[in-house]
């Protein structure tokens, strides 16, 4: 049996632009790209942590270093210059693979510069959710 597991996270990136007139994805740093392995042209998830948004687009390579994450097309309607997103994606494993796999969680300041990865949520003291 397929699992569908998280493989990776950019955790509250800042949307630095959104560009309606762009053919439809997402444009993400080079650098961010490869820290999480997602590909160019892969499918990745948003969630907009600003409005409440979600939707699914592609991945495009932004320039390395430039802390771009842009949103293109039409979901440009949906996160806006400023917004904090999460972007992830996911991979189907079989079950024996999935019980021993940890994503790859990128987690980033303002400026979407990699402040930490890890391979695990960090459980919070005093938090229960």
């Amino acid at each position: 049996m397929q699992r569908i597991m998280l493989k990776s996270k950019i955790h509250r990136a800042t949307v630095t632009d959104a560009n309606i007139d762009y053919e439809g994805s997402i444009s993400i740093d080079e650098n961010l790209m490869e820290a999480t392995s997602i590909l160019p042209f892969e499918q990745v998830h948003i969630y907009n942590i600003s409005n409440g948004n979600r939707f699914q687009t592609y991945a495009i390579k932004g320039a390395r270093g430039s802390g771009e994450i842009c949103i293109n097309g039409a979901a440009a309607h949906l996160a806006k210059r400023g917004h904090i997103i999460i972007i992830a994606s996911y991979a189907g494993m079989e079950e024996t693979e999935a019980l021993n796999h940890q994503p790859a969680l990128v987690y980033v300041d303002e400026t979407n510069r990699i402040k930490n990865i890890a391979g695990e949520i960090a459980v919070k003291a005093g938090v229960s959710c």
